[in-house]
C-alpha cells in the first residue's frame, strides 16, 4: 500500500459560473469563491492493482487519525501481510503506531518507554521497529525530499486535476461526497497499476 495524506482540501463555492468555451478560447474558471472549511484525505493506493483501498476523510490528520486509518485498512483483511510505503512524517513513526503493529503481530516483548529506552525511545528506533521485515505489518519509508517515489502522489495529482481544480461545494459534507464518488469512479475505471517509465539519468560519456 502506498499511503499518504492530502491535507487542507478546501470546500470552495465558486461565486459565478465559468465562462463557456468560444472559438479560440478555452473555458475560463471563475476566480472568486467562498471557503466552507477543509477536509483531510488519507488514502492507500494498492500498488499491484491501482485501486484506492479504505480511504479516510476527516477534519484532521493527527497521530490518532493516521493510526485509526491504518487500523481500518488492516481490518479489510485482518490475517494478511501488509506493507505500507509512506514518508517520514512524525505521525507515521509514532508510539501509537508501534503499539498497533505490536498488537496485530502478537509481539510480546517490552517496547520500552517513549523518549527513554527501547523501541519507543526515539523516532529512529520507532521507525526501525515499524520497518522490521520480520513483522507481518511493516512500513517502508521513502527518503526525505523524495515524495515522487510514493505512487499515491501520482493519484493525488489526478484527483486535483480531474476533480478539485474545478469543483464547487457548499459544505465539507458535499466535498466529502464528491471525494468518495471520485474514488469509486477511479477504482471502477482504473487501467490497473501505474507503470513508471523513468529509467534514471543517462551515464555521462
Amino acid at each position: 500500500m502506498s499511503c499518504d495524506e492530502m491535507t487542507g482540501v478546501q470546500a470552495l463555492e465558486r461565486l459565478h459560473p465559468c465562462l463557456p468555451m468560444l472559438p479560440g478560447h478555452v473555458e475560463r474558471e471563475e476566480f472568486e469563491y467562498l471557503r466552507h472549511g477543509t477536509q483531510s484525505l488519507i488514502a492507500n493506493l494498492e500498488v499491484a492493482t491501482g485501486q484506492i483501498i479504505a480511504p479516510t476523510i476527516g477534519p484532521r490528520r493527527t497521530e490518532e487519525d493516521f493510526v485509526a486509518h491504518i487500523q481500518q485498512t488492516i481490518q479489510t483483511d485482518p490475517e494478511a501481510s501488509w506493507i505500507f510505503v509512506t514518508d517520514q512524517l512524525n505521525t507515521h513513526q509514532s508510539e501509537t503506531l508501534v503499539f498497533l503493529v505490536a498488537k496485530h503481530c502478537d509481539i510480546q516483548e517490552d517496547l520500552g518507554i517513549k523518549g527513554k529506552r527501547g523501541h519507543l525511545a526515539s523516532m529512529a528506533t520507532r521507525a526501525t521497529f515499524l520497518s522490521d521485515p520480520c513483522h507481518r505489518i511493516r512500513f517502508i519509508y521513502t527518503p526525505k525530499h523524495s515524495s515522487w517515489l510514493n505512487q499515491i502522489e501520482i493519484w493525488f495529482s489526478i484527483l486535483v486535476r480531474r476533480l478539485l481544480a474545478r469543483l464547487s461545494c457548499l459544505s465539507v459534507q458535499e466535498l466529502r461526497t464528491h471525494l468518495l464518488a471520485f474514488i469509486a469512479y477511479s477504482n471502477r475505471t482504473s487501467n490497473g497499476p501505474f507503470h513508471w517509465t523513468y529509467k534514471g539519468p543517462l551515464p555521462s560519456s
